[in-house]
């Protein structure tokens, strides 16, 4: 009952933030980041209506998609974590959509391998931390050029991890300048904000919000 009230909650303030910045709540998708959240917590999750989860890492993703193949729910898959490149094979067979694309290396291995048209995402590190991976924005350009031509991926939109902050505020212009970068690409998806800063990701044009603690507690 505690999931379903803080996904309500989550939803509510969807809701208002997007109102806020003249948008529509449904323009805005919830990911519910599951790393080292039980199955029984998912379930719940799915209960509540979460229909996408989110996983940073292969083997535990394989784990409880395994634990979850009965549920009468069948939820997206998002890969949001760095992706190894002797892990593409697996992630291409349980994932539905990749966030972290961060090198053009990478790209080239999974559509080298894929059997279908996969979605994905370029992660850009917008505040050039060195703990971050991702494009530089100034080099998006060239590598979007480079993998809108593989022949397996379908490049949707951007993604970045914004800096750990205290006040939300703070990271407000990260968010606005990956939405502009996406705008200036005319792409669609916008994959930013998490449990601590996910309104004001959604003031500025977030289409995914990755959302763990808010949802399912703190880990333990």
């Amino acid at each position: 009952m505690e999931i379903a009230r803080n996904v309500q909650e989550v939803r509510e303030r969807i809701a208002r933030a997007a109102a806020r910045a003249g948008r529509s709540p449904d323009e805005v998708t919830i990911v519910a980041v599951t790393k080292t959240v039980t199955e029984a917590a998912v379930r719940e999750a799915l209960a509540a209506g979460i229909s996408n989860l989110g996983e940073s890492r292969v083997q535990e993703a394989q784990r409880k998609i395994a634990q979850l193949s009965g549920c009468e729910t069948s939820p997206v898959w998002h890969m949001i974590g760095h992706l190894q490149r002797n892990k593409v094979q697996t992630a291409l067979e349980i994932f539905d959509i990749i966030h972290s694309i961060d090198s053009v290396r990478l790209a080239r291995e999974l559509s080298g391998q894929a059997k279908r048209i996969v979605p994905v995402l370029l992660e850009i590190n917008v505040s050039g931390e060195e703990t971050k991976g991702g494009f530089p924005p100034d080099e998006l350009d060239e590598a979007l050029a480079a993998i809108s031509n593989l022949p397996n991926l379908s490049v949707r939109g951007l993604m970045t991890v914004a800096p750990w902050v205290d006040d939300a505020e703070e990271v407000r212009p990260v968010f606005r300048a990956l939405r502009e970068l996406r705008d200036s690409f005319g792409l669609e998806q916008l994959s930013m904000g998490m449990s601590d800063d996910f309104e004001a990701a959604v003031e500025e044009g977030a289409t995914m919000v990755r959302l763990g603690r808010i949802i399912f507690g703190e880990r333990t």
